[in-house]
C-alpha cells in the first residue's frame, strides 16, 4: 500500500522503535512507516488502518508492537475474532495485561458475553493500572446489558471511581455509560442527572453525552450551514409544532425558534 513520502516512520514511539531495533534497518523503517500509518488513520478510516497493519505484520509478525497494532485495527473493524487473536499473540510476547479488558470486549464482540464476564473476575483484572480496572469495569457492564441483566449493570458502575468528583480520563465514559444504563432501565430523571455530569467531564467530546442530554431535553441538533434562518441560536432548535412547521414566516416573527 502507498504511504507518502513525508512519513518517515520516525513518527513512532520511542518504545515501539526500540522494538524495532531487532530488525534489519531498511526493514524496521517499512514497518515503521505503515506503524504510522496505521495510528494515523484507525479512527476516521479504520478500513485503511487495517491494510497498512496487514502490511506490518507481515513484515513483523514476532514484534509485539506490531501485533499490538493488528490487534487494535482488527477491533476498529469490528473483526473480534482476528483481534482476540492478535492481543492474545502481543500478550504471550509481552507478558502484559493491558489489553485485557479488549480482549473481554472481543469477547463481547463475538457473542460470547458470558466469558467476558469471566474474564472481569479473573486475576489479571488486579495487575491493571486504574483506568484499565474502569475499563474493565465497562466492559463488564456492557456484558450484563448484553445478557439482559440491565439492574447487574447499574450496580456494576457504580464505584467510587463514578462517585468521585475528579474528573480523570476515564470519568466521561463512566458517567455516560452509567447514565445510559440508567435511561435503558426507564429512570429517566437519573439518568438526565448523570448525562449531564458527563456532559461537564466531557472536555474533549469523546461521547454524544451532549446530544443525549438534549435528545432528553426535546432539542434537536441541526447543521446551522443547513438553516435558512441567521437567527438561529447555537446551532440548534427546539422541535416544532405542527402549526409552526406551516408558517416559517410566523416563526421568525413570533420569536418561536430557540
Amino acid at each position: 500500500m502507498p504511504i507518502p513520502q513525508d512519513v518517515t516512520g520516525d513518527e513512532i514511539d520511542q518504545d515501539v522503535r526500540q522494538e524495532l531495533m531487532s530488525l534489519p534497518k531498511t526493514l524496521a523503517e517499512d514497518v515503521a512507516r505503515n506503524l504510522v500509518m496505521v495510528a494515523q488513520l484507525i479512527d476516521e478510516e479504520p478500513e485503511k488502518a487495517y491494510g497498512y497493519s496487514r502490511v506490518a505484520l507481515r513484515l513483523a509478525s514476532r514484534v509485539a508492537a506490531v501485533r499490538e497494532a493488528a490487534g487494535f485495527a482488527a477491533y476498529a473493524n469490528q473483526k473480534y475474532s482476528e483481534a482476540l487473536a492478535e492481543f492474545r499473540a502481543a500478550k504471550r510476547m509481552t507478558g502484559s495485561v493491558e489489553f485485557w479488558p479488549v480482549m473481554a470486549d472481543c469477547e463481547r464482540g463475538m457473542g460470547r458475553p458470558e466469558r467476558a464476564l469471566a474474564m472481569a473476575g479473573e486475576p489479571e483484572v488486579q495487575k491493571l493500572d486504574k483506568a484499565g480496572q474502569v475499563e474493565m469495569r465497562l466492559v463488564a457492564a456492557g456484558a450484563r446489558r448484553d445478557m439482559g441483566q440491565l439492574d447487574a449493570a447499574i450496580v456494576t458502575l457504580q464505584s467510587p471511581e463514578l462517585a468521585s468528583s475528579s474528573v480523570q480520563p476515564w470519568t466521561a465514559r463512566l458517567r455516560y455509560a452509567y447514565a445510559d444504563a440508567l435511561l435503558a432501565a426507564g429512570r429517566e430523571d437519573e439518568a438526565r442527572e448523570w448525562f449531564a455530569k458527563a456532559v461537564e467531564a466531557d472536555k474533549d467530546g469523546t461521547t454524544n453525552a451532549s446530544d443525549r442530554l438534549a435528545e432528553m431535553d426535546g432539542i434537536e441538533f441541526v447543521d446551522a450551514a443547513d438553516e435558512s434562518d441567521t437567527d438561529a441560536d447555537a446551532g440548534f432548535i427546539q422541535e416544532p409544532s405542527d402549526s409552526e412547521e406551516s408558517d416559517d414566516s410566523e416563526d421568525d416573527e413570533d420569536g418561536d425558534k430557540a
